[in-house]
């Protein structure tokens, strides 16, 4: 019997890990606990049932919150965690990219928790870049409110690049997965708010992610996959990627 439930279990985190998504909210908000190791934390549990001819396998999805600051005794600390002043100041692009973005999620922003919804503001000095990059949990809608970008995003296999020129006031869509970069063609600075369709929408750098892992990718690997020999490989890994995030 135990070995049903344990792969009835595996069946189901695996179905749940298929749709990389949210799930549905359970109530209208619940405030994430940070409280262990600093890090957010939702509570997911698992209770079988076991009855003559099958098993009934629940699973609750939760979040923990103090007592003090939960939602039955709202206090001071709970407008804390619920709000988050947004950056007035521009972020610092000072680095190779020329880039910084300032997340607003879950991490920072304890009150998204189960709403499905996060923030980035996206700063570029004079041509900066944010490199190619995919969110793996989230759609991004961008807005534009200062300067001129060139933005894109390439599709699956096989791949297809669709771009756009954009100017204050236009918005663009990434949708969810797809590797896709925005570069600031001005003189000027540029300023731009992306909105993501998930509390912890996650990122992948791509050149960091391959070149700059650790460990290190076995360079015979990428030296095959990218048709080059060894020698460049071993430079590009030798290199500081520099992160933007």
């Amino acid at each position: 019997m135990a070995s049903y439930v344990f792969a009835l279990v595996v069946l189901v985190l695996a179905s749940t890990q298929a749709f990389a998504t949210d799930p549905s909210q359970l109530q209208d908000f619940c405030v994430a606990d940070n409280t262990t190791n600093g890090t957010c934390r939702v509570v997911l549990t698992i209770e079988a049932r076991f009855y003559p001819y099958c098993v009934l396998l629940i699973i609750w999805v939760g979040c923990s919150v103090r007592k003090w600051c939960g939602l039955q005794e709202p206090g001071p600390c709970q407008g804390r965690r619920l709000l988050l002043l947004w950056p007035r100041q521009a972020g610092n692009t000072k680095n190779a990219l020329g880039s910084k973005v300032t997340a607003v999620n879950v991490n920072n922003l304890f009150g998204l928790n189960t709403l499905g919804i996060s923030l980035a503001r996206v700063d570029f000095a004079p041509y900066g870049l944010n490199p190619p990059h995919t969110h793996p949990r989230a759609t991004e809608v961008l807005t534009l409110l200062q300067g001129r970008l060139y933005v894109g995003f390439v599709t699956s296999n096989p791949p297809k690049l669709f771009t756009k020129t954009l100017n204050k006031g236009d918005v663009f869509v990434f949708p969810q997965g797809l590797i896709h970069f925005q570069l600031n063609i001005g003189r000027e600075n540029a300023v731009a708010i992306a909105a993501l369709s998930s509390q912890n929408p996650g990122v992948i750098t791509v050149a960091n992610t391959v070149f700059g892992s650790n460990p290190a990718i076995n360079d015979d690997v990428l030296a095959k996959a990218f048709q080059v020999d060894k020698k460049v490989v071993d430079h590009l890994q030798s290199l500081f990627w520099t992160e933007n995030h």
